[in-house]
């Protein structure tokens, strides 16, 4: 794992590039890299790259929850013909790497390839003194074993984050329970997004190249409505590239938690940033179905927290007439005592304690019936559009 944190920090560069249909992805890359100055300005003939495709969960295509094996297939042939050696890997939310990846069929366009499924189970421990909140994590040993890293993450909305993008693609990176571990640990957006920057700061991808073919609104990320956006975004600042999009999606990058660290941090700088290719104004989605709401998705600040809470923060609520009873969202509940239970065996679906929920959202991250959304209270409603 090589780091260049330092050097992606001072270049605000972002393409941004239209792209309607995969077909057209390679002459795009070669566009947006050669806007960049080259190719050989990240990485150099014979070095290892994995690939960290955004792999939430092993669906098809089409439901797009993931990176689009065409785009994959497309960015590895590309680092591929400037002679990389290419291996990709995730660590999804439920289930195995392998699985996922080849229920996504990234397995299908990988191999044609001679493209590895890198080792995204095990982990090593790795020092982050500069972290500004974690400093230590337990990072894939694919990561780990590669010289870089390419960032492929997809344009889609997030309950938590409100948006997924280049930095929160990278939890990924961390396998198996420690992303549960993290939610219940830090229970405060905030918190959470310091910690997501540490992490991505610390992996320090050479590039960050945007699946924004096909983008995500509404109850993202997996059970979203999918809409056409027609982009591609690469930069090597990962800050940058996540500012660009919150503005895409119209809305207010300081609403990000990992944004509002980076900045307040000195991690990137929004007045540098400097588009390249089309132009993002005339892009800007205004009617993007994303949480604009004041209010921070894990609660208002200390003030409010305990009564009113209920009453003004986010939760997530079950569709009773679309869920199955499959146990999935308990399952992954990282809550101590569990937030959400079955009351009555398996014959009605599940409950919440709301008084015992972090708002983390995982149960709707990973609802595989697209029945459990977020809902704002009326008081939240009222408070967040009022509030400066």
């Amino acid at each position: 794992m090589n780091q260049t944190s330092s050097a992606s920090r001072v270049d605000h560069r972002v393409v941004l590039l239209k792209c309607d249909d995969y077909e057209k992805l390679p002459q795009v890359l070669q566009q947006g890299v050669k806007l960049l100055g080259g190719i050989q300005q990240y990485c150099k003939p014979g070095e290892h790259l994995v690939l960290k495709p955004n792999l939430l969960l092993g669906d098809r295509p089409e439901k797009g929850t993931t990176t689009h094996p065409e785009f994959l297939k497309a960015v590895a042939a590309f680092f591929q013909a400037a002679g990389l050696r290419i291996s990709f890997g995730d660590s999804p939310g439920v289930g195995s790497p392998l699985g996922a990846a080849r229920s996504s069929g990234m397995l299908d366009v990988a191999a044609p390839l001679g493209i590895e499924l890198a080792d995204f189970s095990t982990e090593t421990e790795v020092s982050n003194p500069g972290g500004l909140l974690i400093k230590h994590f337990h990072v894939a040993q694919g990561v780990i074993n590669a010289d870089g890293v390419i960032n492929l993450p997809r344009f889609k909305t997030h309950g938590l984050t409100r948006m997924t993008g280049a930095v929160k693609n990278l939890f990924g990176c961390l396998p198996g329970l420690q992303k549960a571990a993290f939610h219940a640990q830090l229970k405060d957006e905030s918190q959470f997004g310091k910690m997501l920057v540490d992490l991505a700061e610390l992996i320090s991808p050479r590039l960050h190249i945007m699946d924004a073919i096909t983008g995500m609104e509404g109850n993202g990320p997996r059970n979203g409505t999918l809409r056409k956006v027609g982009l591609v975004l690469i930069s090597s600042n990962p800050h940058a590239l996540d500012h660009c999009v919150a503005r895409l999606m119209n809305l207010d990058p300081e609403l990000v938690p990992t944004l509002r660290v980076a900045d307040v941090h000195g991690l990137y700088h929004p007045d540098k940033i400097q588009v390249l290719g089309e132009e993002l104004e005339p892009l800007i989605m205004r009617d993007y179905d994303v949480n604009r709401s004041r209010i921070p998705t894990t609660g208002p600040l200390e003030l409010y927290l305990g009564l009113f809470k209920n009453w003004i923060t986010p939760r997530p609520v079950i569709d009773t007439e679309k869920c199955t009873q499959c146990g999935r969202c308990v399952r992954v509940c990282p809550a101590d005592p569990k937030a959400i239970q079955f009351t009555n065996g398996r014959n009605s679906p599940p409950q919440y304690d709301y008084e015992r929920c972090i708002r983390c959202y995982c149960c709707q991250e990973m609802c595989p019936d697209e029945a459990i959304s977020i809902k704002q209270p009326l008081l939240g409603r009222i408070v967040g559009t009022c509030a400066p």
